[in-house]
């Protein structure tokens, strides 16, 4: 299984769940875990994903949730699950 993590951040506003999954679902990208919060409006998401079944690679997948991240205005990052735990170890 390839996992990996997909973060979404920035300022609360209508859609932002529905744009992410959209563009996953109609990539085969299953997702696994997902946890979603809203602070004083400000909207976090954290998702483990599977990219077993995605028909692009995973810097295609990582470019285009990018660029989706900006249409709607929120910072978007795909990182290999490995990379992430080597980043947040304690």
């Amino acid at each position: 299984m390839k996992k990996t993590i997909i973060t979404v951040v920035g300022k609360d506003s209508v859609g932002i769940i529905a744009k992410v999954c959209t563009y996953l679902a109609n990539n085969k990208i299953n997702i696994l875990d997902i946890s979603q919060t809203i602070v004083q409006g400000y909207f976090n998401m954290m998702m483990i994903v599977d990219m077993n079944a995605a028909p692009k690679n995973f810097d295609a997948v990582a470019n285009e949730m990018e660029q989706i991240g900006e249409e709607i205005g929120v910072i978007v990052k795909v990182q290999h699950e490995d990379i992430f735990n080597m980043m947040h170890r304690l």
